[in-house]
Order: C-alpha cells, then sequence, then structure tokens
C-alpha cells in the first residue's frame, strides 16, 4: 500500500493530494493549513517516492488503482481531489474509468497528454542504467520559476530509480484527449505560465475537452505551481473546493438542538442578527486556518468569563465538550482565568461549567 498521511477533521469532507513525479507528499505543505482547517486531507507518496515501497506498476490505472485501495481504507469511497503533473492525470483517470469516486477535481500543471511517448521510454532507460542523478539539474530548470526548492530536490534524489521509470512508463501510455468529455465532475486546471514541462496550450486542451471546466493561470509559476506560488494556488483551491458554510460549523461546534431552537426564535426583527453570526463569526472567524476548533474555544470561554456572559459561557463549555476539551482542560482554563480575569469572574464561570458538565453526566448515565 501507499506511504500516506491524514490531516484535518475526522468530519471533514474527505479530499485527496497527489504529488507530481519526483516528489513527495511534502510538495502539498503550503497548502496544507488552508485546506485541512475543514477538509478531512489524505495526501500520499508515489511508489518509491518518499515512505512508499517500490510497487508493481504499468499504466495511470494501476496507480489509480493504488489510490483507490488507500483512500477506501480510510472509510474514503468518494473524495474531492487535486493532483500535480502525474498526479493530475491520476485524478482524471480516476474521474473516466470510476465515476463516483471524484466528487471535484482539480488538475496542476497537468494535461491529457505528456507528449511524445518515445521521450518517456528513454527517461526510464537513463534512470534504469544511471539512476536518478542525471536528471537532477534539468529536473530544477524545469520545476521552478524561482528559487529551487532543496527538500523537493532532495526527494527526487531519493526515489527508488525503478520505481521512477515505472511510472515514466506509465505517463508515456498515458493519452486521456479522447475521453475528457467522460469527466462530469467540478473540475478546476491550473497551469503555470512558465510551465515547460506541460505549458499552458495544455491546460486549454484539457479545458476545452472537459465539460464546464474552470482555467487558471498562474503567472511565475514553472512545473511544481505549489512551490512556487503557493498563495495563488491555495486561493484558485479554495475558490473550486465546496466551502463550508457558518451554518454547518455553528451546528458542528454548537449542536443541532441549540441552533434549531434559535433558528426557531427568529423573528424579522432578530433575523438580520442572525444572519450576521451565521455568515461571520462562524462562516469566517471559526473556519480561520490559524487556530484549530480546541483552541478557539478556550480563547472564546476566557472571553465570556472576562465580560461575565454566563448564559452565553454554558452554551461554550457544551461546545467546548464537543470540540474536544475535557472537564479538566475547561477547568484549566477557568483556574487562568482567575488570574487574569478576577476570582469572581472564575466562581461565577465555575458554577455554570459545573451545572453544565453535571448535566452531561446525567444525560450520559
Amino acid at each position: 500500500m501507499l506511504h500516506y498521511r491524514l490531516d484535518g477533521p475526522e468530519q471533514g469532507q474527505p479530499l485527496v493530494l497527489a504529488p507530481s513525479l519526483g516528489t513527495s507528499m511534502r510538495l502539498w505543505e503550503p497548502q496544507l493549513a488552508a485546506l485541512a482547517r475543514t477538509f478531512r486531507v489524505l495526501r500520499f507518496d508515489l511508489p518509491g517516492h518518499g515512505g512508499s515501497e517500490s510497487l508493481p506498476v504499468n499504466t495511470m490505472e494501476d496507480l489509480a488503482d493504488l489510490v483507490v485501495e488507500v483512500a477506501a481504507g480510510q472509510g474514503m469511497e468518494s473524495f474531492h481531489y487535486a493532483g500535480v503533473s502525474i498526479g493530475g492525470a491520476i485524478g482524471a483517470t480516476l474521474a473516466v474509468r470510476r465515476p463516483g469516486r471524484v466528487r471535484s477535481l482539480a488538475m496542476i500543471c497537468s494535461s491529457a497528454r505528456f507528449g511524445d511517448p518515445a521521450s518517456w521510454r528513454e527517461r526510464a532507460e537513463l534512470v534504469r542504467a544511471e539512476g536518478i542523478g542525471p536528471l537532477l539539474a534539468a529536473t530544477a530548470r524545469r520545476w521552478f520559476a524561482g528559487p529551487p526548492v532543496q527538500a523537493l530536490l532532495d526527494d527526487l534524489a531519493a526515489a527508488d530509480p525503478a520505481a521512477y521509470a515505472a511510472c515514466c512508463d506509465a505517463l508515456g501510455a498515458y493519452d486521456l484527449r479522447g475521453d475528457l468529455a467522460a469527466v462530469n465532475v467540478p473540475t478546476l486546471v491550473v497551469a503555470g505560465r512558465e510551465d515547460p514541462a506541460t505549458p499552458p496550450p495544455h491546460a486549454r486542451e484539457l479545458v476545452d475537452g472537459i465539460p464546464g471546466a474552470t482555467l487558471v493561470e498562474l503567472p511565475g509559476a514553472a512545473h511544481l505551481a505549489p512551490a512556487d506560488q503557493p498563495a495563488r494556488l491555495t486561493q484558485a483551491l479554495l475558490a473550486h473546493l465546496p466551502s463550508l458554510p457558518g451554518m454547518q460549523v455553528r451546528r458542528e461546534v454548537l449542536g443541532d438542538d441549540h441552533v434549531d431552537r434559535a433558528v426557531a426564535r427568529t423573528t424579522p426583527f432578530t433575523r438580520d442578527f442572525q444572519d450576521l453570526i451565521t455568515r461571520y463569526a462562524w462562516g469566517e472567524i471559526w473556519t480561520r486556518p490559524g487556530l484549530d476548533r480546541r483552541t478557539r474555544s478556550c480563547v472564546t470561554l476566557t472571553a465570556l468569563v472576562a465580560r461575565g456572559h454566563l448564559d452565553e459561557l454554558a452554551m461554550h463549555v457544551r461546545a467546548a465538550r464537543r470540540n474536544g476539551l475535557t472537564p479538566d482542560e475547561i477547568g484549566e482554563v477557568l483556574l487562568q482565568c482567575a488570574v487574569y480575569c478576577g476570582v469572581p469572574a472564575a466562581n461565577a464561570a465555575f458554577a455554570v461549567a459545573q451545572r453544565v458538565l453535571s448535566e452531561e453526566e446525567e444525560d450520559g448515565a
């Protein structure tokens, strides 16, 4: 099985991120924090790359089968998918050959056909005979428009030559030009304007063939757009992937019963205020990538104690438990508040929290 890593909330929608030939899952590190904020992110290494052992592959379909295997092993029967170069080709192959597996597709610096198959046979033969070394200098020029990322070049140098050559064989045999119309999921195609390996005409061919596909061209990006233009690529992916609406976050943190009661009490007079809470507090602040939900609960509890908002405090003690804080951790937050917010404020907060936690214990009994 492929080496993989999971990040992000367990309840998040599944998102598979695929690397390019010669790199590892670390290619996606600049995007990971933003994507793992709401998605359950699965990154993997190609056979013989990163932490993956060498596995027998001959075609893009073989690689696609390995991705399905590792995703299914994590309960991901279907998933959003984004891949760079060969990673994008694996995703397109899945979308065509395994309909229903892919919910949305992003092909980054990828193609429906990666040039003359003979050139891939020649590269495979070179690597089998002489190893990866002869590729390093030319690959650095092809991968980066800006300063090279040494960690990614180290990934290439460490790749197993036989596995790398097998991926070259798969790339040489890959040709999806006649099947692009069968990709029937929302698709984003990203091109690096300075990409010599899959220049923008390759991306335009994909967009012309895939119904409803969107094209984004990134200036200052060569073949590894995630490294050359990390912020712009992240922005393009977030615009493409389904957003996590404020109401969903509100329900996940506060619980359906509380939100249903709040919605039922909404009147024409309070409607705009409820909408503000949902869009701004839950849809923009609670979904930001800088803090996880546990930490946001700690901050919120502290602020409510400091201001003496005890009704809101009770609600957010329940939310803190939903976000994974233990009763002992909640107690530590309130104890800290006693020093910085005052003993009377903390005393009232402990009483509220004790009541909520006791009710929770009774409900679970």
